[in-house]
C-alpha cells in the first residue's frame, strides 16, 4: 500500500535554497516530530513493553502488509497482553484481553474518547459522531439509532430488496470481483439509509465518485503535499463537502417534499441549546455514515461468499434454508418482509461467525484524556488505545478451534465481551442491524437463484489494505441455478 511520497532531491545547497517554502517547511516539522517521539523521556520506564518501530512511520507498513493474525499474535507472545507500537503516526498502546477492552470501551469509557488516525478524521470531517462526547454526541446517538432501529429499517425492506434485484442480474455468465461490486452493492444501501429516494437526485453519481477518491488515502500518513495520497484525497474531499452543502440546501428549502433517510431526520433536529445542526455538521456526519456502512460491509460479504464456497455443505444447508422462505412468499405472491429475514438462523450464523473469523475490524481506536495508569503502567495523554477485537475473536480460551469456520459455534451465546464485530459500549456500531439485513437479503436472492465459482484458486491468499480480504477481492464465476 502506497503510504507516503518519497521524490528524490538535489541535496546540494543552491538547491535546498530553492525548494518550495511549503516543502521545507513540512521536512522540519517532520524533524521536530522524530525528535519528540524519541528523546528520553522520564516516564518510558513506566510505558508498556513494545517497539515504537522506525521514526514516525512507526509500525504502520508491517501492520498493513502482513497478516494482522501474526501480527498481534508475536507482540503478544513478546511482551503480553498490553504493548505499545506506533502506527499511522500515532503513538498506541494495545489490548488484547476482554476485560480490559470491557475498560477501555464500557466502564472507564470516560476516559477513552474516539477518534482515528489524524488522516482519517480530517477526512471524515471533525464534526461526525465519531469523534465526540458529551451532548453533542449524545444527540447524534439518538438521531442515528433512531433511524436504524428495527421499526425503523423493517421498512426498508422492499427498497433494499429491489437495489438486490438490480444489482445480482449483471452478474450472470461472467466473472466479477466480489469486493468491487460489493462495495457497489453496499454503497447504494448507504446512500439510501442517508439521503431516502436518491433516484432524482443529479449529485448521486457525483457523490460516489467523489467517495471513492476519498476513501483512497483513508490511510495514509497525513502529508498534506501535492504527490502524496492524503493531499488527493484532500481535495476530493472539499469538493465532496460542497456538493453535499449543495445537496443540504436544497432539502432546506424542500423541507417535506423530497427525501427522507438520515439526511432528514439532521435538517429537522436540534442541539442541546437549541440550535439547528449547521451544513458543515450534517456533511462531516454523511461522510460519516457512508464510510462505515460501506467498506466494511463489502469485506464481510466477500468472506461469506468465500466461506460457503469453501464449505459445500453449508451453502447447501443455507440453500435449503433460504428456499423454504421463497417458497413460502412465493406462494402469496409478494417479496421479501421482514419477518422472512428473521426465520434464517443459521444463514445469521454464518453471518456471525464470518464476523469473527475474518475480523474485518481488527481493533478500534480510542484516545487517553488524561494520564491513565492501566494493568501497572502509563498510557499517556493522547496516546490512541486499541482494544484487539480480531485477537480476541481468534483466542482458543474463547473459541476452540478458532482457525476453523463453524457457524454452530453461535447456537449459544458467546461469552461477554468476547465478541465484538460492531465494537461495545456507548461508542458501538449504530447501524449493525441493517447491515445483518442487507446481507440476509442478498444472500437469500444469491443462494436460491445462483451459483459461483472462485477463479484462480491457486491463488488463494488473504490481502490487506488496509481490510484483510481474499487475494484479488475474490474474482467469481456466477451463473443461474439449475432448479430441479
Amino acid at each position: 500500500m502506497q503510504l507516503f511520497f518519497s521524490p528524490t532531491f538535489d541535496t546540494s545547497p543552491s538547491s535546498v535554497l530553492s525548494l518550495p517554502f511549503n516543502v521545507v517547511i513540512c521536512s522540519l516539522l517532520l524533524l521536530v516530530l522524530i525528535f519528540r517521539q524519541w528523546r528520553p523521556s522520564k516516564l518510558a520506564k513506566r510505558l508498556p513493553p513494545g517497539s515504537m518501530g522506525w521514526p514516525y512511520i512507526g509500525e504502520t507498513l508491517k501492520l498493513y502488509t502482513q497478516n494482522p493474525n501474526s501480527f498481534f499474535s508475536t507482540r503478544q507472545k513478546l511482551y503480553g497482553d498490553i504493548f505499545k507500537t506506533h502506527i499511522l503516526g500515532c503513538p498506541c498502546v494495545m489490548i488484547s484481553s476482554p476485560e480490559a477492552a470491557k475498560v477501555v470501551l464500557v466502564t472507564q469509557a470516560h476516559l477513552f474518547k474516539p477518534t482515528y488516525p489524524p488522516s482519517k478524521e480530517k477526512m471524515i470531517g471533525p464534526e461526525a459522531l465519531f469523534f465526540h462526547q458529551g451532548p453533542y454526541h449524545s444527540m447524534l446517538k439518538k438521531l442515528v439509532q433512531a433511524s436504524f432501529l428495527p421499526s425503523v429499517i423493517r421498512e426498508s425492506v422492499p427498497e433494499v430488496e429491489g437495489i438486490v434485484l438490480k444489482f445480482l442480474p449483471s452478474w450472470e455468465n461472467t466473472t466479477v470481483n466480489t469486493l468491487q461490486e460489493m462495495k457497489k452493492y453496499a454503497f447504494d444501501v448507504a446512500v439510501y439509509a442517508a439521503f431516502g429516494d436518491m433516484s432524482r437526485e443529479v449529485e448521486v453519481k457525483g457523490i460516489k465518485r467523489l467517495y471513492q477518491m476519498l476513501e483512497k488515502g483513508y490511510n495514509s500518513m497525513p502529508l498534506d503535499f501535492p504527490g502524496t495520497p492524503f493531499h488527493q484525497s484532500m481535495k476530493a474531499r472539499k469538493v465532496l463537502t460542497e456538493t453535499l452543502k449543495t445537496l443540504i440546501w436544497r432539502r432546506r428549502s424542500e423541507s417535506g417534499k423530497h427525501g427522507g433517510g438520515l439526511l432528514e431526520m439532521f435538517l429537522r433536529a436540534k442541539d442541546h441549546k437549541f440550535n439547528r445542526l449547521t451544513d458543515s455538521q450534517i456533511a462531516d456526519n454523511i461522510i460519516g455514515v457512508i464510510f462505515a456502512a460501506h467498506d466494511t460491509t463489502a469485506s464481510v460479504l466477500t468472506w461469506v461468499l468465500k466461506y460457503l464456497h469453501d464449505h459445500p455443505h453449508l451453502l447447501q444447508a443455507v440453500t435449503r434454508e433460504q428456499e423454504e422462505i421463497r417458497r413460502i412468499r412465493t406462494g402469496s405472491k409478494r417479496g421479501l418482509m421482514w419477518e422472512d429475514t428473521r426465520r434464517m438462523p443459521l444463514t445469521s450464523r454464518v453471518i456471525q461467525e464470518t464476523l469473527r473469523s475474518a475480523s474485518i475490524l481488527s481493533f478500534t481506536f480510542r484516545e487517553a484524556v488524561q494520564d491513565v495508569e492501566f494493568q501497572g503502567y502509563l498510557i499517556p495523554k493522547g496516546w490512541k488505545v486499541l482494544p484487539l477485537f480480531r485477537t480476541i475473536h481468534h483466542s482458543a480460551d474463547f473459541y476452540p478451534q478458532p482457525e476453523k469456520f463453524d457457524p454452530s459455534r453461535f447456537e449459544v451465546p458467546p461469552r461477554p465481551n468476547t465478541y465484538m464485530p460492531f465494537g461495545n459500549g456507548v461508542h458501538s456500531c449504530p447501524g449493525s442491524e441493517l447491515a445483518k439485513l442487507e446481507m440476509l437479503i442478498l444472500l437469500h436472492h444469491l443462494t436460491t437463484t445462483y451459483r459461483w465459482k472462485v477463479v484462480g484458486e491457486e491463488e488463494e491468499g488473504i490481502q490487506y489494505g488496509p481490510f484483510p480480504v481474499p487475494k484479488r477481492g475474490l474474482p467469481i464465476r456466477v451463473h443461474r441455478r439449475k432448479v430441479t
